[in-house]
């Protein structure tokens, strides 16, 4: 038996119901895509997918923006999975951080930087400095609320400025993620133990 609280429905593991399979093609196609897992949808409909296809425009709108920021800007794979790891743990979302763990460590993100982001060490001694100079700009914005000079300008130097926007970009949107996950209270699977 399950420890769901009682605003909690069953089938989704969140506060909304499973989202219904739309009546419009186009609609439909966006719903069929995330019915099972996969490269472009991780958690398949127990996830966001299934929280944002309860409006299915916003849906398309945001599948767009995703598919472009995660599969077609120039960020590579393992920036990606710490830049996300870092909202996650920033935004206390911890459905975010069970979806994205894993994909981190396939993308050769190290245990060393995944832990570092995970107890919110202040330390980065000994952290690649790539992924450190990542983990201060997410720090930087969802703690700080101020990215300084110093840390804009190491990013810059390192990302150049379509990538430096694209890569913030990303991290706004996995932290518009972390909200919607939050409101809808979105469960973690039957036994997974929460990362904090």
């Amino acid at each position: 038996m399950s420890n769901l609280p009682t605003d909690i429905h069953p089938d989704s593991r969140c506060r909304l119901p499973p989202p219904p399979r739309p009546s419009e093609s186009e609609a439909q196609k966006l719903y069929d895509s995330h019915v099972t897992p996969n490269e472009h949808s991780i958690r398949g409909l127990h996830g966001p997918a299934g929280i944002y296809l309860h409006s299915p425009s916003l849906a398309a709108k945001r599948r767009a923006a995703g598919r472009y920021l995660r599969f077609e800007a120039d960020i590579p794979p393992r920036v990606r999975e710490v830049a996300i790891l870092v909202t996650a743990r920033s935004c206390q979302c911890r459905f975010e951080w069970a979806a994205h763990d894993e994909e981190a460590r396939r993308n050769g993100v190290p245990e060393m930087t995944i832990e570092a982001i995970r107890t919110e060490n202040s330390d980065l001694s000994g952290i690649d400095p790539i992924d450190a100079l990542i983990i201060n700009l997410g720090r930087s914005i969802f703690k700080q609320h101020k990215v300084d000079s110093r840390t804009y300008a190491a990013c810059i130097a390192q990302f150049g400025e379509k990538n430096m926007v694209d890569l913030v970009a990303l991290m706004g949107s996995y932290a518009a993620t972390a909200a919607v996950l939050i409101a809808f209270d979105m469960q973690l699977d039957e036994g997974v133990t929460p990362a904090f």
